[in-house]
Order: structure tokens, then sequence, then C-alpha cells
């Protein structure tokens, strides 16, 4: 079952790339040749959210008792920081790596796997990492910009490393595979919780939505993949080869 989720999942990526290679455009931003395929996948994406997610995460997040959703919150922060622990140390960050992986130790041992979050205030520090910000430290550009089904923002890089991350991710490996499942369904909808009402400001503050989100992805991804401090040069955008290029250009 777990196999074929994952088969399920790359062809699904790789459909989706396949989709926007035959839908190019001339013009506009040229980190986003696939313009118009990803604005309908946004588009669908968008309508699925608020027709389904959007509803569950509000019941949720109004009637789930706090304390529940922060027990939720650190168990799968503390998984993901599991797979930071490997992505820091391929790209050869030992303060980053071990300050997470003791990180990780403390909080599912004293913190009860993970159920409590004992190394924040120990001034432990998370260092999320993921392997296409792993590709992205060693060099490899990160490719057009594409929307994934369901899935949101991403670029070719990202897409095809979701492959690995999911191998790396110690969730896909619970059984039996209904509380897997089960478990994978609250996840997201604790996670669309904490990003309620940020949507409705986004919607306020940006003239065109997709292309804010866009842009902001596409900085924060160069921000992460970054080698070394930022130099005059490099204004935290990012190009196909050339990371000094402001994304911003319509």
């Amino acid at each position: 079952m777990q196999g074929l989720s994952h088969r399920f999942s790359w062809l699904l990526i790789w459909g989706c790339l396949a989709m926007t290679g035959c839908a190019s455009t001339s013009g506009g931003n040229p980190l986003d040749p696939f313009e118009a395929t990803n604005r309908r996948i946004d588009a669908f994406n968008d309508n699925v959210d608020q027709a389904v997610l959007r509803p569950v995460a509000k019941t949720y997040r109004d009637y789930t008792p706090n304390l529940l959703q922060t027990t939720v919150q650190n168990f799968f922060g503390n998984l993901r920081d599991v797979w930071s622990v490997v992505n820091n140390g391929l790209q050869l960050k030992p303060k980053e790596t071990v300050e997470t992986g003791v990180r990780v130790a403390i909080n599912s041992v004293v913190g009860l796997y993970g159920l409590l979050d004992v190394g924040t205030p120990l001034g432990l520090q998370k260092h999320p990492a993921d392997f296409g910000q792993t590709l992205g430290y060693w060099g490899m550009p990160a490719g057009p910009y594409v929307v994934l089904p369901l899935m949101g923002p991403s670029t070719v890089r990202d897409a095809a490393a979701l492959l690995v991350d999911s191998q790396g991710d110690p969730w896909g490996y619970i059984n039996p595979v209904a509380s897997r499942n089960q478990g994978t369904v609250l996840r997201l909808v604790d996670k669309r919780a904490r990003f309620l009402g940020m949507d409705d400001r986004l919607n306020e503050m940006a003239l065109d939505k997709y292309s804010f989100v866009r842009d902001a992805y596409l900085q924060k991804r160069q921000a992460e993949t970054r080698r070394g401090p930022p130099t005059d040069a490099d204004d935290g955008q990012e190009n196909f080869d050339r990371p000094d290029k402001d994304i911003s250009n319509k």
C-alpha cells in the first residue's frame, strides 16, 4: 500500500510536469513559462480548499482543545526534524545537524515521542531541511515554477525531490495502514488550520494572489538553498541558472 501510494504520487507529479511542458507560454515571468497551466491548477486547488479543506480545518481549530492541537503539531514536527537531520548532514552543516539531532533525541525521549516540545525551551532551534533544498544547495537549478495538483507551489527540482522526501518521512512506515492514513489526514488538517486567516489577508494585500505566492515561494527557496551568507549582488531571488536575477520581472 505504501509503495502504491508513493508510485501514485510520483505519477501525479510527473503527469503535472508533462502537462505544463505542453503549455509553455511566451512572455511573462521567465521563471514561470507554464503560467497558463499553473494558474488553472492553482484555481483547482483553491476550489478544493474552499469546498473541503478549509471548512474541515476551521471546524478542527474551533472545536479541538488548544492543548491537543499543540500536541499534534509537536508530534509531527518532531518527525519532520528526523528527516531534517539527514538533509542538514548532506548539506555539510554541522551545527544545524547536531542541534536538530539533539532536539529530536530529547523530544523523542523526554518529550514522549515528540508529543511535548522540550527542545525549544532548552534553546534548541529547528533547522528544517528537505531533499529539494539539499539538491539546490549543491548547485542543481530549481528549474521552472510549477503548481502541483493538491500540493501547491513547487519547482521542477523540488517536485522531483518529493519522492525522496516521501521515502524519508518516518510516518510513511507506520502500520497498520489505516492508522497511518488517519494520521496523515490529521496532519494535513492541522497544517491547514494554522494558516486560517492568512488567505483572507493575502487576498486583501495582493492584487494578484497567484503572482504574490509564486514570487514569495521562489524567494524563500532561493534563501533556503544559498551556500554561505548573502552577498550584495544576491537580492534573495532566483533565475533558473542565475540566483541574482530578479524574479519580479513580469
